[in-house]
């Protein structure tokens, strides 16, 4: 069985494998992944530090050029890429080719770096003096990436910090790894110098190696909400600069003025794509008013037609999910529900596709805060629908959960739609757009427990993130200028 490599200073290197990969759609384990000890991880460390040495001093347009031709290699390349993200993640190939699309996009916004990274300059602050500022790079950066987007959260980080002059460090999720050896030839074949992009396999006590590691100075990190906080607590404890992205509880407004069609549409396309596993997955539908029941029937409609199967098969809609283990944690968020009083409108628990990790869309009326249906983040194929009286028990209902990653409203109303923005605590908000995951010039992160730091990921946030400011003052006095004064320096 083929053992998944590193890839170090440009070049693959093949560990002892550990971490089965598995094919989801059939349960098989298809290769492994390796585990690096402390040497290991201690070379690359060193390696990527004295890369960065010279690539910090690279020019301007050197890095331009090569963000531009790996933008043209991810395209020329775009189906082999999805592909493979479906062979070890099993999403739909069609799924996976949006994926590699909204990764593009970052790549594309680097691409900008000239214009990103210019700094200020004022003249004649104080008679004979200017003040100018740059960003200059942060140094190394270790990028912890999820299962659940394995090369797009991956070009999140590294476009940006690539093109500010930090060398990266590639820890990829260890259960759909392989897309990441190819972003690293991707970007050898597009002239990075060696060492300065390396991929590290491992599992939990690679992570904490990197996290305590006195050569690793940024942690970028999208995960589980759990391991988010320890991210950021052991990164921040050692000393480092941590972005940790955490998890989600994603609610979706629907307002008795609303297109019921549309919003039931959204509400299919944002709970069931790509199985429910995404952090910006819409998993509660908050039906205000006596909408519920005609929302709740437009929906089952939509559910009956949907197809579940393999992600290689075209009429599949969504495939399996990443895991037995998963698959199994899921279901007994259904197998549960009644016991809460909880209504299972559809039932997707009995689906079997060979040995592969399916579950089929499952509906769920009267979920509410104090049920695991409710409070956990399930990160299945799961919706729940909960009834609310007004507008003002909506928002409160969203304001009171301790995850503020994304939300939705849907309505035909403006204001309500706007007092809706201003007043809910959460970083991403969708008007009539169930899945508000910003462009690229923009930038990514929520509040609350799904944020760990202050820095948004991609974007301005993210050019800022990966490098820090320095000021400099500057006067060019005339030798008959020359004179003593202990008085504090002041502008007048």
């Amino acid at each position: 069985m083929p053992t998944v490599p590193h890839v170090i200073n440009g070049q693959r290197r093949i560990g002892t494998g550990v971490t089965p990969i598995y094919d989801p759609a059939t349960g098989a384990v298809t290769r492994y992944a390796p585990v690096p000890d402390d040497a290991l991880v201690n070379e690359v460390v060193t390696l990527a530090r004295t890369a960065w040495q010279d690539w910090r001093h690279s020019t301007l347009s050197q890095r331009t050029n090569i963000l531009f031709t790996l933008r043209h290699l991810i395209v020329q390349h775009g189906d082999e890429l999805a592909e493979i993200i479906t062979s070890e993640h099993g999403k739909t190939v069609a799924d996976a080719k949006g994926e590699v699309a909204r990764g593009l996009e970052n790549v594309e916004y680097a691409c900008g770096l000239t214009e990103h990274l210019k700094g200020q300059f004022s003249s004649q602050v104080a008679d004979g003096v200017d003040v100018h500022s740059v960003r200059e790079p942060v140094g190394v950066l270790a990028a912890i990436t999820p299962f659940n987007f394995p090369i797009m959260v991956p070009l999140w980080m590294t476009a940006n910090a690539l093109a500010t002059g930090n060398a990266v460090i590639l820890k990829p999720s260890e259960r759909d790894p392989s897309v990441s050896v190819m972003i690293a030839e991707l970007l050898h074949d597009a002239g990075l110098p060696d060492g300065v992009f390396n991929v590290l396999h491992g599992d939990a006590t690679t992570v904490n190696r990197l996290l305590e590691h006195p050569g690793i100075d940024a942690v970028s990190f999208v995960g589980s909400t759990p391991v988010a906080r320890h991210v950021y607590q052991v990164g921040t404890a050692s000393g480092k600069r941590v972005q940790a992205l955490g998890g989600a509880k994603n609610h979706m407004v629907v307002l008795p003025d609303a297109d019921l069609d549309i919003a039931a549409d959204a509400a299919i396309n944002a709970g069931y794509g790509s199985a429910g596993e995404r952090c910006m997955a819409i998993s509660v539908v908050v039906a205000v008013g006596d909408v519920a029941d005609p929302l709740i029937e437009k929906i089952s409609q939509r559910l009956d037609r949907l197809t579940v199967g393999p992600g290689a098969d075209p009429a599949s809609d969504f495939g399996p999910v990443i895991s037995a283990a998963h698959r199994d944690r899921i279901i007994s968020y259904v197998t549960s529900a009644p016991a809460d009083g909880i209504t299972v409108v559809r039932d997707g628990t009995t689906l079997r596709i060979g040995d592969g990790f399916f579950v089929g869309p499952s509906l769920l009326d009267g979920v509410r805060p104090g049920v695991k249906a409710y409070d956990d983040e399930i990160f299945g194929p799961v919706l729940g629908v909960t009834r609310v009286a007004s507008f003002d028990d909506a928002v409160a209902l969203v304001n009171a959960n301790p995850y503020g990653n994304g939300t939705a409203i849907f309505t035909r109303d403006g204001n309500a739609a706007r007092l809706y923005a201003r007043r809910v605590s959460v970083g991403m908000i969708g008007i009539n757009v169930p899945i508000p995951v910003p462009v690229a010039s923009y930038s990514f992160g929520g509040w609350k427990d799904s944020l760990f730091g202050h820095a948004h990921i991609y974007g301005p946030e993210g050019f800022a993130f990966y490098t820090r400011a320095k000021v400099i003052t500057t006067r060019w006095p005339q030798p008959s200028e020359s004179q003593i004064d202990l008085g504090f320096p002041t502008t007048r």
